[in-house]
């Protein structure tokens, strides 16, 4: 029958919420996720979805996201050391086996590994149930290989999806979701055992889609993040937010770029009741204190 709503989440309007409390009275949660990726140059094909937008061997494409690996993601690192900001990195784990540096460096710093899917060019579309699920264990025990970490975040390769996807997850022990991008606070899943909550993360902000498929300058990316933040930092006065910002080594670390990254960096860090979080650390905070109250006003909504 034709489904008239995805049927993941329940609706908890803006106005009617529990309160949020960060640690040390923060307002806001501001987490950084670059993506980092890796994308074969002739994969398997999926029934649904070409892997690149030219015909194979499209070795433009590639190269041009490889920058990333090889440039971008030292530059972009770098810039995070300077202004403290830790990542959560949105990791498709085969990248590991092909730039073991990379994974060191992110290791080093005690960036938090989440699952991007295995490469961003092998989507979940045509998955059945078993196969899924495999993959799900493949990227677990590669992100307990290369970070020694248990893995707590999801953001499936290429943002695709199936009817089981979220049901797989929390039979997984995953805390949290990223294929949701329907609030500006984390929320309860429906899923059919265990726990799931939706973490915010941002497309209206993503640098793919404001500098590659919006054609945004830097100046006006770096002008939509402070607008972004402020509008959060000044509500969160009142219910404390999250803000994410998701980013691609090889958009954010072109050279004409930095500039702007490094002042949206510095305009976030200088204000105070900020707390630079991981996404696993805000899926605990809120797990820990603000799960239950949730599920409780949403279940009173319906009656419950």
């Amino acid at each position: 029958m034709p489904k008239e709503e995805p049927g993941l989440y329940d609706y908890l309007p803006y106005y009617d919420r529990p309160r949020i409390e960060w640690p040390n009275g923060a307002r806001l949660a501001f987490w950084c996720a670059p993506n980092v990726e890796f994308y074969e140059l002739n994969p398997p094909a999926n029934p649904s979805r070409p892997s690149w937008p030219r015909p194979v061997p499209d070795v433009q494409g590639y190269s041009w996201r490889d920058y990333g690996n090889r440039v971008g993601f030292w530059r972009m690192m770098e810039a995070m050391d300077r202004y403290g900001v830790r990542g959560s990195i949105s990791l498709n784990v085969a990248l590991c086996d092909h730039f073991p540096d990379i994974a060191a460096a992110m290791r080093e710093r005690n960036w938090e590994f989440f699952s991007h899917g295995i490469y961003n060019t092998r989507y979940t579309y045509q998955m059945d149930e078993a196969q899924e699920r495999a993959m799900i264990a493949d990227v677990k025990a590669s992100v307990k290989k290369w970070s020694g970490q248990d893995l707590a975040g999801w953001l499936a390769p290429a943002l695709t999806n199936t009817d089981n996807t979220m049901d797989l997850l929390a039979e997984a022990g995953v805390k949290y979701t990223l294929d949701l991008f329907h609030d500006d606070q984390p929320m309860p899943v429906k899923v059919k055992q265990g726990r799931l909550i939706s973490v915010p993360y941002s497309l209206e902000i993503n640098d793919f889609t404001t500098l590659f498929q919006g054609n945004c300058t830097p100046r006006d990316y770096t002008d939509a993040i402070k607008a972004q933040f402020d509008r959060l930092y000044q509500e969160g006065a009142e219910n404390g937010q999250v803000m994410c910002l998701p980013l691609h080594p090889y958009l954010i670390g072109q050279p004409h770029r930095m500039k702007q990254f490094e002042a949206a960096l510095d305009y976030i860090t200088g204000h105070d009741k900020v707390w630079l979080a991981t996404g696993r650390e805000i899926a605990d905070h809120y797990y820990a204190h603000c799960y239950d109250r949730f599920a409780a006003a949403i279940a009173a909504r319906k009656g419950g």
